[in-house]
């Protein structure tokens, strides 16, 4: 299984606004010599903005997340995709770089030390493919490692000792960007490798942007700004919800780093590549905007759905992305999983994340004030999903799916008055239902708008079959700034209803001071659920409401494993064999219903055998929103720990690991003998 370090991410785009890739000094307060194999001096000090690229996040492609290694990576596929940026309008929402990753080249170089093109992958070369990309209005971008091979396991050469030879190649064939690795380095400190590159691609003459791919090992956004012109700043990512929240948790702090001309580089998209719901795409997309992070995708745009084209090509929210203020986002609260990040603007408006990190649908409000804007007589609010304009006196509030994202530009606007108020939905209390009993939730429909909504009604409708009745009244002539209509529903599913999510959808319907008339919608997820067994019992052996895993899914009774389902081992924590529980992977989460009728969570926990010496991870249990018991970081090293939680009168009963703080690589945390008492 190849966690950090195996494989590399994208590099970056940039704009060229003329200005060729000037010389810059490392920043740690020492100017870092050249190596002593450079054939030109270092170049002069400057900065990485005043080259005039990437003054904005590139935006591109890169093959390896969806291709990997295989055969499918060749010339046609390239081609291809400079197509599909045309036909699709890709190129026109802005992504210019269509990028090769490892693989392109064979084993060995040729007799004068030159690389060389896979023939059977790249039959015309790789500069006939430039020729391509080019011709179609986009820019090409390739790979090579800043160490003696690159990191996939034939060992293609990489570029420690070559790199003004191959930056030459590079420049000579038409490449427009260089993603450098960090793999197979022989141990030369980072900034001396990634200097001499620098200096070797400022010595070309063209401007190609520089990315700096070292995985955040040696911090590189404290000195990399006068290197490159965006630096990942974690492990690689992959197509799973955990390993996408693992990273953007990793990159929000270091907003201060970022600007235009050198980017945190938080690794690419995967958006379309199936491992993930369009709704924790819709969140990938949305906070690695807010994130001021390069848009590289990751998947095959020749199978791509028309769901992955609309998320990749929403230009609101691509907007955000590519803002020239270049600021990104600032966390501004995250308790309880429910997060408000915000990014300033260069018109002055903010671009705010309501991001819900949770497995079910929670409130999540902020203040326009509290997003930084002067204080206004109204504002107005845009959807960049719904794509839709309200006002509101302030209040920024949203009942946010599971592991959903509601995006808002937010503004201090004279015109205010020419929009809807805004009203918020929103559902009272956790929608869990047993099936063939009648279950009472409570939804609210809030006026948060400067004007009146009038003529508000209310409606909740479930799937076929379910009994929905309102139990309470619906509608009321008008709704004042900051009161609500709430409504009472009996809701019953069938008792044939098996365990498991359904969607309820609120709406509600209004009209503007105007006349206009307004409706809203927001879905929110049942879970249909069946009460622990008296005196309680395994917790593999019983239903999850939700789960969530840094890489491959939760496994019952197994290890991690590998990425499939079903791969796992024996559970074995310092050579003890468990026959029950989970295995896991930071970062994780599951949930389980215990109706309030449970006392106690117990389990034999830590890092799996099979990862070796390697893994560090932390264990949690919570209870109805609540840390109930924790470990400190545990490692393979150490034996199996006991965890006991007292989740007396619970509804929900969640289990957490964390990566111990040092990213997840190799974290296989197992949940061992995992009992619940009832």
């Amino acid at each position: 299984m190849r966690h950090l370090p195996s494989r590399p991410t994208p590099a970056n785009r940039h704009r060229v606004l003329g200005a060729l890739v000037a010389g810059l000094l490392c920043t740690a307060g020492a100017v870092v010599p050249a190596a002593a194999h450079s054939p030109a001096p270092a170049p002069a000090a400057g900065t990485r903005a005043a080259n005039g690229l990437a003054l904005t996040p590139p935006m591109g492609f890169n093959n390896w997340n969806s291709t990997h290694c295989r055969a499918e990576f060749n010339e046609d596929m390239v081609k291809g995709i400079a197509d599909i940026f045309v036909e699709k309008g890709l190129k026109d929402a802005g992504y210019e770089y269509v990028n090769l990753d490892d693989c392109w080249a064979v084993p060995e170089r040729d007799a004068e030390g030159k690389l060389v093109a896979d023939p059977v992958r790249f039959p015309h070369g790789i500069e006939a493919v430039a020729d391509y990309v080019h011709a179609k209005g986009l820019k090409l971008g390739i790979y090579t490692s800043a160490g003696t091979r690159t990191c996939d396991s034939v060992g293609l050469p990489g570029a420690l000792g070559h790199e003004f030879s191959d930056a030459r190649q590079f420049a000579d064939w038409g490449v427009d960007y260089l993603k450098y690795d960090n793999c197979n380095n022989q141990g030369v400190d980072a900034k001396e490798r990634y200097t001499t590159m620098r200096d070797a691609l400022v010595a070309t003459g063209r401007p190609i942007v520089y990315s700096i791919c070292e995985w955040g090992q040696n911090k590189p956004w404290e000195w990399a700004a006068e290197l490159g012109h965006l630096w990942r700043t974690t492990g690689d990512i992959n197509d799973s919800w955990g390993s996408m929240l693992s990273i953007m948790k990793q990159n929000l702090p270091l907003a201060a780093a970022a600007g235009p001309g050198h980017w945190n580089d938080p690794d690419m998209l995967e958006v379309g590549n199936g491992g993930m719901t369009d709704t924790e795409y819709r969140t990938h997309f949305s906070m690695w905007s807010v994130m001021a992070a390069p848009l590289l995708i990751g998947s095959d745009l020749r199978t791509a759905s028309q769901e992955t084209f609309d998320i990749l090509s929403n230009e609101e929210v691509i907007a955000v992305d590519q803002d020239p203020l270049g600021r990104q986002g600032e966390v501004l609260s995250s308790e309880g999983g429910r997060w408000v990040v915000a990014k300033e603007m260069a018109d002055g408006s903010r671009a705010v994340a309501l991001f819900n990190e949770t497995g079910s649908a929670q409130r999540i409000a902020t203040t326009a004030a509290a997003v930084g804007l002067e204080r206004a007589s109204g504002y107005t609010v845009r959807d960049l999903w719904d794509h839709t304009t309200r006002n509101t006196a302030g209040g920024l509030s949203a009942t946010v799916p599971a592991h959903g994202t509601v995006l808002l530009r937010v503004a201090a606007d004279p015109r205010w008055a020419a929009h809807p108020p805004a009203v918020e939905l929103a559902l009272d209390g956790s929608p869990l239902v047993e099936a063939g009993r009648t279950a009472t939730l409570t939804t609210e429909v809030t006026d948060l708008g400067r004007t009146p909504a009038l003529t508000v009604s209310a409606a909740l409708t479930g799937p076929a079959g379910w009994q929905v009745e309102a139990a309470s009244p619906t509608r009321t002539p008008a709704l004042p700034t900051g009161r609500a209509l709430a409504t009472r529903w009996r809701v019953t599913a069938p008792a044939v209803t098996a365990p498991g999510g359904y969607d309820l959808t609120l709406t509600a319907q209004y009209r503007s001071p105007t006349g206009e008339r307004v409706r809203s919608a927001v879905p929110f997820r049942a879970h249909v659920v069946v009460p622990p067994p008296a005196g309680g019992g395994y917790l593999s052996d019983l239903p999850q409401l939700s789960a969530s895993n840094g890489y491959g899914p939760v496994e019952t009774d197994t290890s991690n494993g590998e990425s499939a389902a079903g791969d796992g081992h024996p559970l074995t924590i310092g050579g003890q064999v468990y026959a029950k529980g989970l295995g896991t992977h930071a970062a994780s989460s599951v949930e389980y219903y215990a109706g309030g009728a449970c006392t106690a969570v117990t389990a034999q926990v830590g890092v799996d055998d099979e990862k070796g010496a390697k893994g560090t991870v932390a264990f949690e249990i919570w209870a109805d929103g609540e840390k109930a018991a924790s470990t400190g970081v545990l490692t393979n090293a150490m034996a199996p720990q006991s965890l006991s939680a007292d989740v007396t009168g619970a509804q929900v009963v969640r289990l957490v690991v964390t990566d111990g703080g040092d990213g997840v690589d190799s974290d296989h945390a197992d949940w061992g003998d995992l009992r619940i008492t009832c």
